[in-house]
């Protein structure tokens, strides 16, 4: 349809007023909100998100786009619990205790909901155990963990054993990500993926749950 071409292009812009003129005409005209969030919202945000993994386009670019995705999922939320919306998986994202630093966590999770994912965002200063108990109460598949200090990456390690102790590392994979963290210390630590960047850390939660392909 053309009108879902056009909140596509209008979000890979990051015109977020006009995906959510345009949304608000879509549904208006009888779209159903979940044919406008995979057609529309989340293919204009994967291509942004694949722009910027090929460094076609940059961070600003990669933020405007998000808060057009936004205001676009403004518009549908409301709607989305009266259909049958299915996801990717779902995944559980915060910056560890200790650490107050949540851009490239908050890119990383934009990047998800993109991809399709549902994203449960706890924010940043996040304790071990609330990660864990969040995964288990949103029936989650993935726990993804930023630190932008070496101080509080420890904290990672504290998430595995915990998964550990409790039963749950098949169930729950783990993938850890940040400035000072790499391949290296995530495997030293048990994590079950490494993300460099927010573009590779949505392709990493895409192998961990068995999903193929990039898009």
């Amino acid at each position: 349809m053309e009108i879902l071409r056009a909140i596509a292009e209008s979000l890979e812009r990051g015109d977020h007023e006009q995906v959510r003129r345009l949304t608000r005409q879509a549904l208006a005209g009888g779209t159903p909100a979940a044919e406008i969030l995979h057609e529309a919202l989340l293919a204009g945000m994967n291509v942004a998100s694949d722009r910027f993994r090929r460094h076609e386009i940059f961070l600003p670019d990669v933020l405007l786009a998000a808060r057009a995705l936004y205001a676009g999922l403004e518009v549908v939320k409301p709607l989305l619990g009266q259909e049958n919306v299915s996801t990717l998986g779902k995944v559980v994202l915060g910056t560890v205790q200790g650490d107050l630093h949540d851009i490239g966590k908050n890119l990383v999770g934009v990047m998800l909901t993109g991809a399709g994912f549902a994203v449960v965002d706890l924010g940043h200063d996040v304790s071990s155990e609330r990660f864990v108990d969040a995964a288990l109460a949103e029936n989650a598949s993935v726990i993804g963990m930023s630190a932008l200090l070496t101080t509080t990456m420890p904290r990672m390690r504290e998430v595995v054993h915990l998964l550990e102790q409790r039963g749950l590392r098949g169930r729950i994979k783990t993938i850890v990500g940040g400035a000072p963290v790499s391949a290296e210390f995530a495997r030293a630590i048990g994590a079950d993926a490494y993300g460099y960047d927010a573009a590779n850390a949505v392709l990493r939660v895409r192998a961990l749950l068995g999903i193929r392909g990039s898009g």
